[in-house]
This record gives structure tokens, sequence and C-alpha cells, in this order.
């Protein structure tokens, strides 16, 4: 049996399967990756969280890159990976995804936000560090490009930023509890194009492992945890994902 027929076969056997995603699967989209080569960091340097509410000349430096597209997290479609994962979940077959991207393609492919868990938040729109009111990033351009205004909170004034996780910034508490409730309530964890070294995210295929699920890891180059699964794959994630998954619901 071929690996790409033996994922396939879990997946069918699985009753609750997780999916966990990380940035090789946007990357088919031409989303580009944060920490390889030519990744996002190699490029630009992360305003770290301290300095973006300290400093008015980090905030603009944020909101210009947000406004110029440097990053280049958003405006690109779901590819064939994320519409699979989205089969996957209308078919009953996938609780729930895991993400560690920013980029909104889960959603954009079909799956409800309220099977999307973001650790790392969102770049698609923006919120208020005080009051967490929500702000999309269309109404806030026109007056930070022709007026440079920097975007403040149309209810509270406080600083609005995107809704990511910055480096320096705490991970989210509730998706983090989310995230482990799935992971411990499924008995299939698969990782999509994910290097799994960025904790504590990377830590939710071991604690599924450990509970007694099956780990399964896509990912085109090798991780730390590939000795730990039950299936390894190194491949193309929509290839492999558009072969075993359902093409009808």
């Amino acid at each position: 049996m071929s690996r790409r027929a033996e994922l396939a076969r879990m997946i069918e056997d699985a009753r609750r399967v997780v999916v966990f995603t990380g940035a090789g699967i946007s990357t088919e989209s031409g989303i580009p990756d944060f920490r390889s080569p030519g990744g996002v960091w190699s490029k630009i340097k992360p305003i770290q969280f301290q300095d973006f509410v300290a400093s008015e000349d980090k905030r603009r430096e944020a909101w210009t890159r947000v406004f110029n597209g440097t990053a280049g997290w958003v405006g690109r479609a779901p590819n064939a990976g994320h519409d699979a994962v989205a089969r996957l979940v209308a078919a009953g077959k996938v609780s729930s995804v895991i993400t560690q991207n920013v980029d909104n393609l889960h959603q954009d492919s079909g799956i409800p936000d309220d099977r999307v868990i973001e650790l790392h938040g969102n770049a698609s729109y923006a919120t208020c560090l005080k009051c967490a009111l929500r702000h999309e990033l269309h109404h806030l351009k026109p007056r930070f490009v022709e007026g440079g205004e920097i975007p403040a909170c149309r209810s509270c004034g406080g600083l609005v930023k995107t809704a990511t996780i910055s480096f320096g910034q705490p991970m989210p508490e509730g998706p983090m509890l989310a995230a482990e409730e799935e992971t411990l309530a499924c008995d299939l964890f698969l990782v999509l194009g994910s290097s799994l070294v960025v904790f504590p995210a990377a830590g939710f295929p071991l604690l599924a492992k450990r509970n007694g699920a099956m780990l399964a890891i896509v990912n085109r180059e090798a991780t730390d945890m590939d000795a730990h699964a039950d299936l390894v794959l190194h491949d193309e994630i929509g290839e492999v994902m558009r072969e075993i998954a359902p093409t009808e619901i």
C-alpha cells in the first residue's frame, strides 16, 4: 500500500480527525512562509509587540507594511490543500482545523469560523488592544494612506493592531484551550505543512500522540517529530490531499 493510500485509510478509519496546518499549506497559494531562506523574516525584521505599543514610529512602520503588502499574508486564494480539508470538514470527518497561519484561507475555502482555531491570529482584519473591537482593514486604509492617520479604535480610542499575534505578545488563551480540547478528543491528528519547531503550538501533535491518537505528518521537509509519527509523507500537500479527500460530499 502506498503512503498516500495509507493516509486515506487512516482518515477513513478515524472517528474524529483534527487537522493542524502551518505555512507549508499556504505556500502553494503564493503566501510566503516565515523562517526559511527567502521567507518573510529574512526580508524584514519583525516588530516586537512591546515596541508597537510603546512607539508611534513602530506603529506607523507596522501599518505601512500592512497597507503596502510587504508581508504578503493576505489577498491570495485557497489552493487544493485548503479545499480538500474543507471537504473533509463538510463530510463530518474533521472536527476542527488548528492553524498557525494568519491568512484566513481556511475560512475562504468554506470552513466555518467556529471550526478554525487560529493560534497566531488573523491578518485579514484588526482589533483594538484595549476593548477588542474588530476593525476592517478597508475602513482603516484610506485615513492612513491618504492622511497618515495611525488607526485608533472608533469606540474607545485605544491602539488598533492587526489581529495577528506578534513576537512578544501573549498567546491567545481561548484558542490555546480550544486547541488542547480538540487535540485530546481526536483519534487522528493530521499535520499539514508545519515544520513543528514553534512552541507552544508545536506541542499539540505530541499531546495527541501521548493521548492515544494516531499521528500523520505531510510536509515537504523532514520535521523533528517525524520519528513520533505513525505515517510521514514528504510530499506536496495540495497534490496529496486532492488525491485522498473526497471530491463530492
